[in-house]
């Protein structure tokens, strides 16, 4: 806790000895409070408030520029991004929603507990939108696996996850792993919750109507988690590491039991509720003066009501506090009782705190003063908007006038047998079997295949859900990278044989005050954007998480790319694995020289660099598209996309599964078996299929070979041949990540 917390100093101390800039306001900020917005000093508790809603992380002040480049509309689309979660149709009346968010500093410094808060508030957004959440993801960044810190953040980290998750009944169903150098001080924690909402239950997080009430529903307040905004908007330095009071403390049982008596009062009673609201990051003062801004209205908050867990609490911290397992609603006079009665059938506080006024003021009152009073719109959408300075990185330049990096491999199979050991490639078995990926039955595909799917009950529709990033390929070249990040995104959905369909985000980046590493979230959003227009994939929903570096030193750029797909008939649902001994085995896509930002590359070198390899939008959309049509001409057994490692790597994943062996030809040189083109499937069809997908694909197709029962990986280039055991070969790829 800041020892300001403990002091309280006067208005006039806060402003001579710039207190505010302890909480993260500059001095414009704070000139702009006092002379253009109040015209007069602010006060402690005024102060803070403004501190957590001009944040980053709450008024995304330097990246609303960069946002807006986004497209966020589309026929598919009933609710994009300014509410908790973005929601897309699936037709009949039934709709999609989900988020994703990061919980990246309190990882840092707490990891389960910042693990577990990052899921217990995601699946928040997803209930107050009235929808019932039935899936989890999560996205992981690590440091490498060489030292107990690592070791100690990724262990407690998945336990975090799975902690969470499994107690709260929600699966967890897919995710992605990877593991470089410059997340060693700042792991990224990213986390994804999608759930299923008929379109009549549609809530939106709003307080209007003069004389409603508003209530305060769940756990009690306590210290945990104040200036958890602020903390997640500051780069990591020394002393960070103990700053525990910004994390929260979760309670998933707590979680279950306000998930069903909030979906409860939503489904069984919009006859009397306005609008409902997580109390996510800086708590109780960004929900309720959000929802108020969003409606145009104001709001009377009475704090002696707020329940509190500790004694002695100062407005400040009651309405900084980021405790857990909280909502805010807002319902018409007359019904408090209802929801009073409703909320203690799970043994939970439901109070009334305050009021909606029409004056569009947010008023404070503690212990029968007023504590705090200022336009509701100056603490919501009226943040400042900074557009950054951003100049391209030194490096990239440099980077251009590298020759392309030519692998120079002696032992081919030597060298795939360490590829399929490197931590982002190999397993991660060892993770995802923590976590309960059946509970509530419905996932149809569990963690391992390219995307999760889940069928929707009642339909013979199921979803694909997926979450992708390859950071490496950002380094190089952040525009093209984040493209990749979204067609790679779309070929897992495709090869799950489903149609993508949106997409959130959790956009990973150093300080945005620093040009270069500014540079990078600017040009990427070009690169995402292009490639969500050429997908039909608008941003729904998402979560911008800056200032990611320890002692200046940033991260990758690593915006986490999530998305859902719908797959039509349960019956075209298509997973990687080979399936049957016989099976004619293809590669679809052009196969170049494309080493750069590859595992390849970082296992040889030890570094990532050069210029990031062509890549063509039209023609990923192009391939995409065929392999959709075959799967759903039912012509394909399965389909797996090509990513890290190449070629060699997906063959032998597709043939782990069931212990099945390949007998493969290819016209190209050993080192391409590890090249990572972009824009290429793995596919296997029945030899009856054959003559009909060759005429299908085209020019774009290239046998490769059979599956075979003897289980051997038999893989011949022009230049070398790998000859391996599948048993002995997926026990090595499966033991690392436990090993380390």
């Amino acid at each position: 806790m800041s020892e300001l917390t403990k002091i309280k100093p006067s208005a006039k101390e806060i402003k001579k000895q710039k207190f505010y800039r302890e909480w993260g306001l500059s001095d414009k900020e704070y000139r702009m409070i006092e002379e253009d917005i109040l015209h007069r000093l602010p006060n402690y508790t005024e102060t803070g408030l403004f501190s957590v809603m001009w944040s980053e992380h709450c008024s995304y002040k330097n990246s609303k520029p960069v946002l807006r480049k986004f497209p966020t509309k589309g026929k598919q689309v009933l609710q994009g991004p300014g509410e908790g979660a973005g929601i897309v149709d699936i037709g009949d009346n039934l709709a999609v929603v989900f988020k994703a968010e990061s919980h990246n500093h309190p990882s840092a410094v707490e990891p389960y507990e910042g693990a577990a808060t990052g899921v217990g508030g995601i699946v928040r957004d997803i209930f107050s939108m009235g929808a019932r959440p039935i899936a989890i993801l999560d996205s992981l960044r690590f440091g490498e696996m060489d030292n107990n810190h690592t070791k100690h953040i990724i262990s407690e980290v998945v336990a975090g996850i799975s902690g969470y998750g499994n107690c709260i009944g929600i699966p967890t169903v897919g995710g992605e792993v990877s593991f470089d150098p410059c997340y060693e001080g700042n792991p990224l924690v990213n986390v994804m919750c999608v759930g299923l909402i008929e379109h009549k239950d549609i809530q939106k997080g709003q307080a209007k109507g003069a004389g409603n009430s508003i209530m305060y529903v769940g756990a009690k307040t306590g210290r945990d988690g104040i200036h958890g905004a602020t903390f997640a908007s500051e780069e990591f330095g020394k002393g960070n590491e103990t700053q525990r009071s910004a994390v929260q403390v979760g309670d998933p049982f707590m979680e279950k039991l306000l998930l069903e008596a909030c979906l409860e009062l939503i489904l069984e009673h919009q006859n009397f509720l306005v609008g409902i609201q997580d109390m996510g990051a800086a708590g109780l003062v960004s929900s309720s003066s959000e929802m108020a801004s969003k409606a145009g209205s104001g709001l009377k908050l009475y704090l002696d009501d707020v329940p509190q867990r500790e004694s002695g609490m100062t407005p400040y911290e009651m309405m900084l506090s980021e405790s857990q397992e909280r909502m805010l609603i807002c319902v018409k006079a007359g019904y408090e009782e209802e929801v009073v009665d409703l909320f203690k059938k799970y043994d939970l506080d439901a109070v009334t705190i305050g009021e909606v006024t029409d004056d569009a003021m947010y008023t404070l009152f503690h212990q029968g003063e007023m504590v705090a009073n200022l336009p509701v719109d100056a603490l919501a959408k009226d943040a400042p908007v900074y557009y950054q300075k951003y100049v391209e990185p030194a490096r990239i330049k440099k980077f251009a006038a590298l020759p392309d990096f030519k692998p120079e491999i002696e032992n081919v199979t030597e060298t795939f047998l360490q590829l399929l050991q490197q931590p982002t490639i190999a397993s991660k078995r060892a993770i995802y079997e923590t976590y309960d990926a059946q509970v509530l039955t419905n996932t149809v595909v569990l963690p391992g295949s390219d995307a999760a799917v889940l069928r929707v009950r009642g339909t013979k529709k199921a979803l694909a859900i997926t979450t992708d990033c390859n950071a490496r390929y950002l380094y190089l070249n952040p525009e093209v990278g984040g493209a990749i990040a979204v067609a790679e995104a779309a070929r897992n959905i495709v090869a799950s044989g489903g149609v993508p369909l949106a997409i959130t985000d959790c956009l990973n980046y150093g300080s945005p005050e620093k040009p270069e590493q500014f540079w990078e979230l600017w040009t990427s959003a070009d690169g995402i954007a292009k490639a969500c227009k050429t997908f039909d994939t608008p941003v729904i929903s998402g979560n911008v998480s800056l200032y990611n570096e320890t002692s200046g030193k940033s991260i990758y750029p690593t915006p986490m790319i999530g998305m859902v797909g719908l797959i039509e008939d349960v019956q075209q649902i298509t997973t990687s694995e080979f399936k049957n001994a016989g099976d004619e085995i293809f590669l679809v896509g052009k196969t170049c020289s494309d080493f750069n930002g590859t595992e390849l590359q970082k296992m040889l070198l030890g570094r990532i660099e050069g210029k990031l390899f062509a890549f063509d939008l039209a023609y990923e959309k192009a391939m995409q598209e065929k392999v959709l049509t075959a799967i759903q001409k039912g012509l394909l057994t399965s389909c797996h996309d090509l990513s890290e490692g190449g070629l060699a790597v997906a063959l032998a994943k597709s043939a782990f599964v069931h212990e099945l062996g390949v007998n493969i030809k290819v016209n190209f040189p050993k080192s391409w078996l590890f090249s990572e083109t972009q824009s290429r499937f793995l596919i296997s069809v029945k030899p009856e299929n054959k003559k009909v997908v060759l005429q299908h694909f085209g020019d774009d197709l290239t046998f490769l070979g059979q599956v075979v029962a003897e289980g051997m990986l038999s893989i011949q280039a022009n230049d070398g041949k790998i000859e391996v055991e599948v048993g002995k070969t997926k026990k090595l790829w499966e033991g690392v990540i436990s090993c380390l």
